[in-house]
Order: C-alpha cells, then sequence, then structure tokens
C-alpha cells in the first residue's frame, strides 16, 4: 500500500525537491500532492482524503485536518515553536531526505495497520541455514544477496540469528529491528511500514538491511507466528528477501523452511560440518518435508561426496581484513 502523502509548504523550490526525490526514490512508498498556500490546502481538504500530510505551521493553523489522518508539522530550527500546534508532531525541514521518509513511516505504522494475517508474497524467499557454527551462513547468505542486486533486484537481508552479525558487515546507525518485535508484541501498528521506515541500504553493496535488536532476549521470545508476520511485511516491500538463519532447528526454523522458495544448506569442508550435515539429513523429518527445495553451499573449497540434494554452488576459500570484502568476490560465483 503507497501512502497518500500532501506536502504543504509556502517554500516553493523546497516542496520541489522534497516531492520530486519522494516521487522518484521513494515511489512505492508515497503518492505525493503538493500545495502552496492556505486557500489552496482547504479546497484540496474540502475535496480528498490523505494518508498523512507535512504542513508547514503557518498554513496549517486555522485549518480542518480532519481529512488528513495523520498530519505532521513541517519545522526549521528558528521556527522557536514551543510545542506542535493541537499535540501534533512534528518533523524538521532541511535534513536528509532519507530521515524524513524513516519518521513518517515509523509515525504512520503506529497509526494505521497491515490488515492481513497470511502470506501476501511479493519477494522471492531465500533461507540460508546451516546444522553447524561457523561454515559461512551469513558470508553465503550476503554474497547471494549481492548476487541478486547486480540482477537489477531490490533485495532485503533479514538476519534472523539469535546473535546479529550484521554489525560486522553494515553500519548501524538506524534504528533497531527490536521496534518491529515490540509492535508485533503489542499487536498494533502496521508491521509492514515500520520495516520500510526503519530498513537501511548499503551503498557499497545495494543491499536493504536492519539493524540488529537491542538485546538477545527480544530474538529470542520472538514467536513463530511473529516469524512469519515480519517475514510477511518484508516480503511486502521488495522483490527478493534472503533470510540468514542459527544453526538451530526449532520451530521457528521450521516456520521459515515452510515460507521459503529456497533453502541453501551451507556446509564446508570440516568434519565437524559433515558430520552434522548427515545427521540432518538421516535423522530430522524436517529434510525429507523441504528437500526438493533444498540446495547445498559447499563453502570454503568444500567437495561433497555423493551429495543428497543439488549443490547450489561451489565456494573457494576467500580471505581478507574487510569481511565485507568477502561476500562481495564470492558473489560473483553465483552467477
Amino acid at each position: 500500500m503507497r501512502i497518500k502523502l500532501l506536502i504543504a509548504t509556502s517554500d516553493v523550490g523546497y516542496t520541489e525537491h522534497l516531492s520530486g526525490v519522494l516521487s522518484e526514490q521513494y515511489a512505492d512508498s508515497f503518492e505525493v500532492c503538493v500545495c502552496s498556500n492556505t486557500e489552496h490546502l482547504r479546497d484540496m481538504l474540502t475535496s480528498h482524503r490523505y494518508d498523512a500530510a507535512l504542513l508547514e505551521a503557518s498554513l496549517a493553523g486555522g485549518t480542518d485536518l480532519r481529512p488528513i489522518h495523520m498530519p505532521l508539522i513541517l519545522w526549521a530550527e528558528d521556527d522557536c515553536i514551543a510545542g506542535p500546534p493541537d499535540g501534533l508532531g512534528k518533523i524538521r525541514t532541511y535534513q536528509r531526505i532519507s530521515s524524513i521518509v524513516g519518521q513518517v513511516l515509523e509515525s504512520f505504522a503506529r497509526v494505521s495497520s497491515d490488515g492481513h494475517s497470511t502470506l501476501s508474497k511479493k519477494a522471492r524467499i531465500s533461507a540460508f541455514w546451516s546444522p553447524a557454527g561457523g561454515v559461512g551462513t551469513t558470508t553465503a547468505a550476503l554474497a547471494f544477496a549481492a548476487y541478486k542486486v547486480t540482477e537489477e533486484k531490490q533485495v532485503l537481508y533479514l538476519n534472523l540469528e539469535s546473535f546479529s552479525s550484521t554489525p560486522l558487515y553494515f553500519s548501524e546507525s538506524g534504528k533497531s529491528i527490536s521496534a518491529a518485535f515490540e509492535m508485533l508484541e503489542n499487536q498494533e501498528g502496521s508491521v509492514t511500514t515500520l520495516m520500510r521506515g526503519i530498513r537501511r541500504q548499503d551503498n557499497g553493496s545495494g543491499i536493504a538491511y536492519f539493524c540488529h535488536p537491542d538485546n538477545f532476549d527480544d530474538m529470542n521470545i520472538l514467536s513463530v507466528e511473529d516469524s512469519a508476520a515480519l517475514i510477511t511485511a518484508c516480503c511486502d516491500i521488495t522483490d527478493e528477501l534472503v533470510i540468514d538463519l542459527s544453526c538451530i532447528c526449532n520451530r521457528r526454523i521450521w516456520k521459515v523452511f515452510e515460507l521459503a522458495d529456497n533453502i541453501f544448506i551451507v556446509t564446508d569442508k570440516t568434519i565437524s560440518a559433515q558430520i552434522k550435515l548427515t545427521q540432518f539429513i538421516s535423522q530430522h523429518n524436517v529434510f525429507e518435508r523441504v528437500k526438493t527445495k533444498a540446495a547445498l553451499i559447499a563453502n570454503k573449497g568444500a567437495q561433497i561426496d555423493r551429495p543428497p540434494v543439488d549443490v547450489a554452488v561451489s565456494l573457494p576459500f576467500a580471505e581478507s581484513a574487510d569481511e565485507s570484502e568477502i561476500y562481495k568476490t564470492l558473489s560473483a560465483f553465483f552467477k
């Protein structure tokens, strides 16, 4: 769903710049309308309703704002506004537009709802998992994500590890994904809209991602139903969803397997990884249910004798002081 957004300010140059960037770079999130004076604003509100609005205080004063579901006041640092008029929220002008977008989406998420409870999938889901830790599951997942970016896909990386390794690869300057967990727990607001607002994009790779949880418990208490709702929200905002999973195999992992289009099981040449992979294949009934969409990734130069499923790709051993350079290098092997 796109948010119908009204921008009303007398600063015509700023309005044109802001609306132009939103229409060009955030067309999947906003349908933008603009006006520059009080009379025009009142005429527009008489004939139309809007999901949200960014309003200059001088234009909004004395205007009936009831046709706007979520009005917000635009203000500059030298505006001397003691508080938002009529208790309205406010957003500062002349900051980075990506920050404005995030604030609008986060605010709108709190006053709206998703309106669906089952998977309404837009994205293709690829889950990366291993029965053994330390085999390079995250590196393989990010290499695959980087490869998909080269196909001109919108790619979203979702890290569901018990302890997130996201800070090792991406900047952590944004809001934590814990905000989404809190909304899921409270069962109010639009998780999809919130996910749009808190996602970040890595300039080097083009991969979109979320900042790691505030603490371990936030991820640990995520229920099976919450996991499905989180994936639903992510699928609605991207073309390709790449999910990075812990090496445990519980009901939450099973649910991800069920929703995934592809399951990439990562292994390497160590004896422990081979033993655990053999045990998962021979002793766990989950494998029988998912093997038709499962494939192996032989990482770090591993050679797999008599693989139980197709080997999707063999990745060589790569080493670098910069972890992000490793997955970018390995992305070429998915072609």
